[in-house]
């Protein structure tokens, strides 16, 4: 059996993401030379490393600043196991293992009939479903079984059949069974699946074939109920001696996965006496008691609530993704709407003024088209910047001019409307690297919104400049404005996509794009209301540096 590792972001900056492990080391942390690169401010720029080491993967902690923590312990070195939660500074990601595919499950679980399963007239044991839990719960042993898978499917799982073949495990283990499979019915109807195997003989570690019995499943389906079958009471092939020396003696427990409403399918699972065994002992003790028939049953009712509350979560998330999707196209089709009524405004300018000859009006409306065509272009750039992960194209550069040709570029808007736009570079600002392409898109969005809040502003004032830490560690670009300032209630929420302070002048896009970048290399944004009236916006992050040994430096926002 194949395995595949990986880490899930569960809380933090990053959080949704999902990072594939394989053999080799993988770096974690702020800093871009790591394979995952964290967007939170408190962790260091080279905080920790997964490692593989004989097929375990072993997470070692760098020396970082504020430590990194396992199941909310302080680690120096750890071997990771399914399930375990990593903390770094304010990250957390949960480190999941997920079983390759072993194949072809319908290849191997063979539901059918003939002298290899049981018989409906071999059950010797049948269990309830109703009264099996509290029965099998007076066992302290059944108690914490049923507390492990219990635990076992509240953790985050790839699929609904890796989550089964984990249940099916601790099943297996429980019981000391050597074989065990759970067959799935389909949410839509149909027959009985495969859905997980698991053969655990030590003289078979490559799965093979296991036969099920078709009439012993159509019976627990019917009934409902539990079954122990056995082949050593009633089978005539153990009249004679020599017979078991071939075939043993069979056991098996089929139980019924019943969910809070409906059966979900079958738990099966089958164990084989050896016919040494059986020859020197005579015919031994049943392996496969009543108390284990039992906790199955119990575990069959686990195993059902787990794949119901996987199908609700599967229908939740589709329901959530189909709502987004909705609101996403209403919005973007009222802004492009928006966007296409200017432009055809600008197009009524330009064909009146062509009929009429008249140059001026001319130009007047294919003034209103060029703007209309850079807020669509600004619009899609801005939406191809949230779609998609990025690693920054770091540059060595002089940040001081891609602000001064943002500034540049605005001068004229901000002159037609009357607003000051004032430009206050740092001096002996030293080149650094950065993005030069992301950093003037987030700054023309800043710019671009704070004259729009000033618009109708008296003495409208924009102040722009760059600054450099002290200690050179944090460089940043400050945006302010002298207007009404931005509510307290939205400041909360002012990064979240499509909340827009503008009403139906704003998409609520650009602030998320800025943010995005931010945390792209490693800083962050905030806003805050001035004391003496406006809003000042602050893209900060830690200074790049060519020598990965430099001090560590952190964020202060």
């Amino acid at each position: 059996m194949s395995f595949s590792a990986a880490l899930l972001v569960i809380q933090g900056a990053d959080q949704g993401q999902r990072f594939e492990l394989d053999q080799s080391d993988t770096g974690l942390g702020r800093g871009f030379g790591n394979r995952i690169r964290l967007s939170d401010t408190e962790a260091s720029r080279f905080h920790a490393r997964v490692v593989c080491r004989d097929h375990q993967h072993v997470l070692l902690d760098l020396g970082s600043s504020n430590g990194t923590y396992v199941n909310g312990l302080p680690i120096r070195e750890r071997v990771l196991a399914h399930g375990d939660e990593i903390q770094t500074g304010r990250t957390v990601l949960r480190f999941l293992v997920t079983e390759a595919s072993p194949g072809d499950l319908a290849g191997r679980v063979v539901l059918g009939e003939g002298a290899e399963v049981q018989r409906p007239d071999q059950i010797v044991g049948a269990a309830e479903t109703g009264d099996s839990l509290a029965q099998a719960s007076q066992s302290v042993t059944s108690l914490q079984v049923l507390y492990r898978i219990a635990e076992e499917a509240m953790r985050p799982a790839t699929s609904l059949d890796t989550l089964l073949g984990r249940i099916l495990e601790l099943a297996l283990e429980a019981t000391r069974a050597d074989r065990g499979c759970v067959l799935l019915r389909p949410v839509g109807g149909g027959p009985l699946r495969p859905a997980a195997f698991v053969d655990r003989r030590e003289a078979n570690p490559t799965p093979g074939t296991m036969p099920v019995s078709r009439s012993i499943v159509d019976h627990v389906l019917k009934s409902r109920q539990g079954v122990r079958t056995s082949d050593a009471l009633r089978d005539s092939r153990f009249a004679a001696a020599e017979s078991v020396l071939t075939a043993g003696i069979r056991e098996a427990i089929c139980v019924p996965m019943q969910g809070r409403h409906d059966l979900q399918g079958v738990l099966y699972l089958d164990i084989t006496t050896p016919p040494d065994r059986v020859v020197l002992e005579g015919r031994p003790a049943p392996r496969l008691t009543e108390d284990l028939l039992r906790l199955m049953v119990a575990v069959g009712r686990q195993a059902a609530l787990a794949v119901e509350d996987h199908h609700y979560q599967q229908a939740l998330v589709k329901s959530e993704r189909l709502a987004a999707v909705g609101q996403t196209t209403a919005i973007l089709s009222h802004h492009i709407k928006n966007i296409l009524q200017g432009i055809r405004g600008g197009s009524y300018l330009i064909d009146m003024g062509l009929n009429r000859h008249e140059e001026e009006l001319v130009r007047k409306g294919w003034g209103i088209v060029e703007r209309n065509q850079e807020r669509i272009y600004q619009l899609v750039l801005d939406l191809l910047t949230l779609a998609k992960e990025r690693q920054p194209q770091l540059r060595r550069g002089s940040l001081n001019a891609t602000v001064a040709e943002v500034c540049e570029l605005l001068q004229p808007q901000a002159e037609e409307l009357g607003i000051t736009l004032a430009w206050r570079p740092q001096p002996n600002l030293p080149e650094m690297l950065f993005d030069p392409e992301a950093i003037h898109r987030a700054v023309l969005n800043l710019v671009g919104n704070a004259l729009d809040a000033v618009r109708d502003t008296s003495g409208a004032r924009v102040n722009v400049a760059t600054w450099l830490e002290p200690q050179g560690g944090l460089v940043g670009i400050a945006v302010e404005d002298n207007g009404p300032g931005i509510p307290a209630e939205l400041l909360p929420q002012l990064f979240n996509l499509f909340e827009s302070t503008k009403g139906a002048r704003g998409t609520g896009i650009g602030l998320a794009v800025c943010q995005k970048i931010a945390r792209e290399h490693g800083g962050d944004i905030v806003a805050r209301n001035l004391p003496q009236g406006g809003a000042q916006l602050v893209l900060e992050w830690p200074l790049i540096s060519d020598d990965p040994t430099a001090p560590e430096r952190k964020t202060t926002v």
